[in-house]
């Protein structure tokens, strides 16, 4: 039970009750780090033209190395 007007806890990845992030947060999420900090966060399967997805994936692979897991593209 919470007072009226008290603070909210603070929120973590270890709080179970919080439901996982929806797609549209996570999509409002990807803009504010577009408009705010020039970050572009694209998810590979979204990337319809096959040349610009590798494009992406070699770029990604030479910066921080090959994933683990998931689904390989090409392979």
């Amino acid at each position: 039970m919470r007072l009226a007007g008290a603070p909210r806890p603070p929120r973590s990845s270890l709080d179970l009750a919080h439901s996982p992030t929806s797609a549209v947060e996570l999509d409002a999420m990807r803009a504010a780090a577009w408009h705010r900090h020039g970050v572009a966060a694209l998810a590979v399967d979204d990337i319809a033209d096959p040349w610009l997805r590798q494009a992406v994936i070699n770029e990604a692979n030479r910066r921080w190395g090959r994933r683990h897991g998931g689904m390989q593209h090409g392979r």
